[in-house]
């Protein structure tokens, strides 16, 4: 499970990374965010019709609210889709097949049990590079009929010394998976799993920081410091 991440880096700098272009109001509707939580607006890197077909960056709220739901709510739960089922499951089937997109992150947050306390743990990137979570949006139409947009990141089994610290991770696309990835126009399931392939993702470090993380009202760098030396992973 992902349920806190970092999305630092500035939006320029974004989209220079992902060839992307940054939507009408972008800027003002996006802050760097070095403790985002579900329901908040987070960055989105996809190509939709509404915009012919041209990559786009922007703002979407994290928590998918399939197009069919009565309430959106039913988000609050759904920051994470599971990988093995996302193709099934009719909370994500839909978007699985033709609505995908990228969330940039420079690393993620996740517990490790010491016993009976948890450490919270700053994982990203061996090398400091941009990660590409592989993820899925809706769009949702409220009653006032303005639309609401909302995205997933999908996730898969923790491999090697990342499951010491938690038995899920995000899924991260390599860089030569995000044209495949963001293509409305590749809608095999079997295709598009083949996408998914972790062995292709960086190399991880991990360190602990300190528990301030763990209230969502905080925010900023002193967030991600390091506590006692790295932990490299693989």
């Amino acid at each position: 499970m992902c349920g806190r991440y970092v999305v630092a880096t500035p939006y320029r700098q974004l989209e220079l990374e992902f060839g992307a272009v940054a939507g009408n109001g972008f800027a003002a509707s996006f802050a760097p965010n070095y403790n985002t939580a579900p329901t908040d607006p987070v960055p989105v890197v996809w190509q939709r019709r509404e915009d012919e077909g041209e990559r786009r960056l922007s703002v979407a709220r994290w928590g998918l609210i399939p197009y069919w739901a009565k309430d959106p709510g039913v988000g609050v739960r759904a920051f994470n889709a599971r990988v093995e089922t996302a193709a099934e499951k009719p909370m994500f089937r839909s978007a699985f097949a033709r609505r995908r997109c990228v969330l940039p992150a420079d690393g993620y947050y996740e517990w490790k049990k010491d016993g009976a306390r948890k450490q919270p743990m700053f994982i990203h990137a061996a090398d400091g590079g941009k990660l590409a979570f592989a993820g899925l949006y809706e769009r949702w139409i409220d009653p006032g009929n303005r639309p609401l947009w909302s995205v997933s990141i999908l996730t898969g089994p923790a491999l090697g010394p990342l499951a010491e610290i938690h038995d899920r991770m995000p899924l991260a696309l390599a860089r030569d998976a995000i044209d495949p990835w963001l293509d409305e126009g590749v809608r095999d399931v079997d295709q598009v799993r083949s996408l998914l392939d972790l062995t292709a993702a960086p190399a991880w470090t991990a360190h602990p920081v300190g528990p301030e993380v763990g209230n969502v009202r905080n925010n900023g760098p002193e967030l991600i410091r390091e506590l006692t030396g790295p932990e490299t992973l693989f």
